[in-house]
């Protein structure tokens, strides 16, 4: 049996690069800003799929509509193996392509012209890729319910949307005015996907066809499909922009579970409208989705599949407790729609930004609903799961995410931010303002740095680099001599020196270290010399 600090490893950085990974043209196709992508802007997805479970294929077309930013006729659109373009038309014309790996190159016929607002179908079908071990592999995973219907869905952050349907399979551009999803299932099933259901169509030969509607950006891994016999229940939240539509779809055999469990969800709205700003995609409305998986955080379409229990997989990341108090799936996915939805990377390198800050919002759940003690000890309980095998920001532009450190590492180090702006309220306007600065936009790490640095007037271009690029953590070294406590900084990286609250003989002080010894004077022989937990630096004691 695993232990669960391995199963969590496993879970959360499935397919983390080595530092000294070798990077493929391919890569580099997939994970850099290409002329042939920078040209133009994604404006609309319209993409229509039919899934046929028995063959565990799918067949559709995606039509892109796309500004036209300057004058070029060749165009990248992402598809990967074993899926297949069948043929491409913009205006009725046929186009002529070229493959390269996953990368295809539209010959464009009409003059691109700067300002134009174009279209360009694209026709597909194929095989796509089964998930292994969804959601950290991807692709699509084709299971049984307990009833033998078919219970299907999709997931791809980190391979990418275009293991499935072909698109602008980068980051940096989001479609601008959303996706119209029409998806039709098996016969005698229901598709859920991402936004509001606009109407279902009846087909002749008894199949349905579900159209949904996203009116806002939405990145191309958080755009979904989930197919099965669902049945469905709704609520309205009163927040902070108005009222919020929530839907739930699950199996019917755990409807009652649902309504249980789920009962969190207002919680949660209720804790990060607080924290965060209000829900940012009010106009698409929130879902909780029942998937044969654990979950993940799809756009508006968050899914589902921790058992109808708290915790995750009914354990305690955190070893204290407080991991038992909610449904890790409902919380942290759901806080994916501020940090990873809304808030979304630029390139995958600085996937710490999702996954930082949304670990952090569990802390921030527990600090709302059970007070700040059962947050902090939360986040010191997930911090023994750092590893520190490399820097949490990974390589940039060949699609290569960071450590999986990301997670509990990322919030240790937002935490110890939290305790150097000493002023909750100055701490909660600030993630609040990231969250307005930020908007529905695609961000890189020092867009976020620099906004922090700002909006909390400390130094922090020395704690970013130790936390986010190195795995050092820093050392507080203390030696007790005569009538003084000697201390410096060690481990550290050029310029770091951030204050720090200790105890000595538990009378609460801030300590400002450097690389340089200093000094506190004391009036006892032998006292006690600790570093308040809540900062992420070890304390090493020198004889």
């Amino acid at each position: 049996m695993l232990k669960p600090l391995i199963i969590f490893i496993l879970l959360h950085s499935t397919i983390f690069f080595a530092q000294n990974q070798k990077f493929t043209h391919q890569d580099t196709l997939r994970g850099s800003l290409t002329k042939e992508r920078v040209w133009w802007n994604l404006l609309h997805y319209n993409l229509k799929v039919k899934v046929d479970d028995k063959h565990k294929f799918i067949s559709g077309s995606n039509t892109i509509k796309y500004e036209v930013l300057e004058n070029y006729q060749l165009m990248q659109i992402d598809l990967q193996d074993p899926m297949k373009i069948l043929n491409i038309t913009q205006n009725n014309k046929e186009l002529t392509f070229t493959k390269n790996g996953n990368a295809y190159f539209i010959k464009l016929i009409e003059d691109q012209t700067i300002g134009d607002e174009n279209k360009i179908t694209i026709y597909f079908e194929g095989n796509p890729l089964e998930s292994y071990n969804p959601p950290w592999s991807g692709g699509f995973t084709w299971k049984k319910d307990i009833t033998n219907k078919s219970f299907i869905a999709t997931s791809c952050q980190g391979i990418g949307a275009s293991i499935w349907w072909p698109c602008k399979d980068h980051m940096y551009d989001e479609p601008d005015n959303g996706v119209s999803l029409i998806i039709t299932p098996p016969k005698g099933l229901i598709d859920v996907s991402n936004g509001k259901l606009k109407k279902i169509i009846q087909n002749q030969d008894s199949t349905k066809t579900y159209h949904w509607e996203v009116i806002n950006p939405i990145s191309n891994y958080g755009i979904n499909i989930n197919i099965a016999n669902y049945t469905h229940f709704a609520e309205k939240y009163s927040g902070e922009n108005g009222v919020l539509n929530c839907d739930y779809y699950v199996l019917p055999y755990n409807l009652e579970k649902a309504k249980y469990q789920f009962q969190q969800v207002p919680k949660m709205l209720e804790a990060f409208e607080y924290w965060f700003g209000p829900y940012p995609f009010y106009e698409d409305g929130y879902k909780l989705v029942e998937v044969p998986y654990l979950g993940m955080e799809h756009q508006s379409s968050v899914t589902y599949g921790n058992g109808y229990k708290n915790g995750y997989l009914s354990s305690d990341l955190s070893n204290t407790g407080w991991g038992l108090k909610f449904d890790f799936i409902i919380i942290h996915e759901s806080g994916h729609e501020w940090f990873a939805n809304s808030i979304t990377y630029k390139d995958i390198a600085d996937m710490w930004i999702h996954e930082g800050f949304t670990t952090y919002s569990e802390v921030l759940y527990l600090d709302y609903h059970f007070g700040s003690k059962a947050g902090n000890e939360y986040l010191i309980g997930l911090r023994n799961r750092i590893q520190n095998d490399k820097p949490i920001i990974g390589n940039y532009n060949v699609n290569s995410r960071g450590s999986g450190d990301m997670y509990p590492k990322g919030a240790a180090m937002i935490h110890t931010l939290r305790q150097l702006i000493n002023d909750d309220e100055k701490f909660r306007s600030i993630l609040r303002g990231l969250n307005k600065e930020f908007y529905h936009q695609t961000v890189t790490t020092q867009q976020v740095e620099n906004y922090l640095i700002q909006q909390s007037n400390l130094d922090l271009n020395a704690f970013f680099n130790q936390y986010l690029r190195t795995i050092k953590i820093p050392v507080l070294e203390y030696k007790i001599k005569n009538s003084s406590i000697k201390y410096r900084y060690n481990n550290i990286v050029n310029d770091f020196q951030i204050p720090v609250k200790v105890y000595i003989d538990n009378k609460e002080q801030w300590v400002f270290p450097s690389k340089n010894w200093q000094d506190i004077k004391i009036t006892t022989l032998n006292p006690s010399f600790k570093i308040d937990q809540n900062f992420y630096i070890n304390i090493s004691k020198i004889n």
